[in-house]
């Protein structure tokens, strides 16, 4: 079987560099330099997003469909960066021809790459996502990491700047130590940090110290956004009373959990309120839960939200930004596309709610 999809695999890529089926817009030098991004972003008031990147070919029905750059924190960048708001990813991939076309696509969504790391002695990473009937992948993963892992520079942290980290990555023994040294001083300055442990295998449960490691991350975090499936995979139960009451996760300031095409629960001021989600019919789910974390996101980065004043939006507000998140994962799911429409600034309705609140 890993003979016959990584064969797959090689004959797609190959057909989509060379034929440019790929939808990987290609920017040219003159318009990456144009565009001036990484050049002119402020010092503070940055969204900083910090994970692993992956080259998504999609499946359906046995025969690949699309491909797509993706990664949940590059996908939240790209959604934050296609809404004009400024993002830097802070990740490593390959300086090979995959990892042109990721590099070259992240300029052309105004995602600023300057806390990127590429490497010589490696491949980017590739997934194979395989839909099933409901539209949800089922993935298959291709690594060829360098020995040293994740060497460039890390940013300097405004107390005024967010931060979203989270899946396997933030776990990986192998950049473990920067990772949390990295979130250690961003949390002592005074930046937001939100978690999405993004953990969407039962494979993954058998992990050592699993729950131990992930409650470290979430102690370091402000907000912790996770989906149900998350949940049950690391403790075995959605329910945010009974975790909380066996101590399973310590009390945070806001927990959002996100329940599919059912709904999200907010947890915020020890009270569970539980907000109802658009119905959809999706083409794909894969950049649902991350389209949902840029839209919190920008919501959060509009308000001016810290994480001293982090709970003062009432009820009725925080309604009003977790509805952003919802309107911004229908909208990734309606296409291939792991984030949300290159027009959706534009286009959507959802930003009359955000502009209620905003006070920037």
């Amino acid at each position: 079987m890993f003979i016959i999809q990584f064969s797959l695999l090689i004959l797609f890529l190959d057909f989509g560099l060379k034929s440019g089926n790929s939808s990987v817009g290609r920017a040219s030098a003159s318009q990456a330099e144009g565009r001036g991004f990484e050049s002119h972003l402020p010092l503070n008031d940055m969204i900083y997003t910090l994970g692993e990147t992956v080259y998504d070919i999609i499946f359906e029905g046995g025969n690949p469909v699309a491909s797509r750059p993706g990664g949940a924190m590059l996908n939240s960048a790209v959604s934050l960066g296609r809404m004009k708001v400024p993002v830097e990813l802070i990740t490593e991939y390959s300086s090979d021809e995959i990892g042109k076309l990721v590099h070259e696509f992240l300029i052309d969504n105004t995602v600023g790459t300057s806390y990127i790391h590429r490497y010589n002695d490696g491949k980017t990473a590739v997934s194979i996502a395989i839909l099933d009937e409901k539209r949800n992948p089922h993935y298959s993963f291709y690594k060829f990491y360098p020995e040293n892992r994740l060497t460039g520079s890390f940013p300097d942290i405004d107390e005024n700047d967010i931060i979203l980290f989270g899946s396997l990555y933030s776990l990986d023994d192998k950049i473990k130590v920067r990772v949390t040294e990295f979130l250690q001083m961003a949390r002592n300055k005074g930046a937001l940090i939100i978690y999405d442990p993004n953990i969407r295998s039962s494979k993954c449960s058998s992990l050592e110290d699993l729950p131990d490691r992930v409650r470290e991350n979430i102690l370091m975090a402000d907000i912790i956004r996770a989906s149900d499936e998350d949940l049950e995979n690391i403790f075995g139960t959605s329910d945010v009373k009974a975790l909380l009451k066996q101590q399973l996760i310590p009390p945070t300031q806001v927990m959002i959990v996100t329940r599919g095409a059912m709904a999200v629960d907010l947890w915020l001021r020890d009270k569970i309120r539980r907000l109802p989600v658009r119905k959809i019919v999706p083409v794909s789910t894969i950049g649902a839960g991350d389209s949902f974390n840029a839209g919190l996101i920008y919501a959060l980065y509009k308000i001016g939200a810290t994480p001293v004043n982090l709970v003062q939006p009432d009820p009725l507000e925080w309604k009003k930004i977790v509805n952003t998140g919802i309107e911004f994962a229908a909208a990734a799911c309606m296409s291939f596309d792991n984030y949300i429409p290159e027009n959706f600034a534009q286009d959507s309705e959802l930003l009359s709610n955000v502009s209620k609140i905003v006070n920037r």
